[in-house]
């Protein structure tokens, strides 16, 4: 993982509500244990016809959309089944934030696993951002981890939460086991000044 930074980009709308991990990410392309080419498959059956050609309307298919690093989604997203290939999908597209009202809480935890960070935002601020793409698609926010704040396009500043392990491992650009090894030192320290002790059944 790389340690996420604070940027600034476009944001690519989808005023939708209650997006599940099979929209996200359909079931079919599960199969694979690599998140290569994920990316392709983001929405899939609401990015492509039956046919496999792009259809023009869909966000991720206009320039703005594929110009942007975070998606700008409606209430609750994220829900439904868990699949850790939802926010592979994300980060292979582009994606390194994704703001809304609320997020299930499986897609969270795996999108902090995967370097997409959870903006989680009240509704005025939600509504405003839309409002603001809307009438111009080039607007830009940006995300500061560090200071868990989005600044919106008039350059207001909403405060957004996140646990502090996670926001941890996100600057660090570690995963768990990479924090584990971070404390290599105290561990041993620790493991020195156990007493030693004598298996009861030996």
């Amino acid at each position: 993982m790389e340690k996420f930074t604070k940027f600034t980009s476009r944001i690519a709308p989808l005023p939708i509500d209650n997006v599940d991990t099979d929209q996200i990410i359909p079931a079919r392309f599960l199969k694979t244990i690599s998140k290569v080419g994920l990316g392709d498959q983001l929405f899939c059956d609401w990015r492509y016809d039956e046919q496999g050609n792009p259809k023009p309307e869909f966000i991720l298919n206009k320039p703005e959309g594929k110009a942007a690093q975070i998606l700008l989604a409606g209430d609750n997203f994220g829900c439904g089944s868990s699949r850790e290939h939802a926010p592979w999908a994300l980060t292979q597209y582009g994606f390194r934030a994704v703001i809304s009202t609320s997020f299930a809480d499986i897609f969270r935890g795996n999108a902090v696993k995967n370097s997409v960070v959870p903006v989680e935002v009240p509704r005025d601020a939600q509504e405003r951002l839309f409002k603001a793409v809307a009438e111009n698609p080039e607007v830009t926010v940006t995300v500061d981890l560090a200071q868990q704040k989005l600044i919106l396009p008039d350059g207001s500043a909403v405060e957004f939460p996140i646990d502090e392990f996670s926001k941890h491992c996100l600057l660090e650009g570690v995963d768990e086991l990479g924090y584990i090894l971070q404390q290599e030192d105290a561990i041993a320290a620790y493991e020195a000044k156990r007493p030693l002790t004598i298996n009861a059944l030996a």
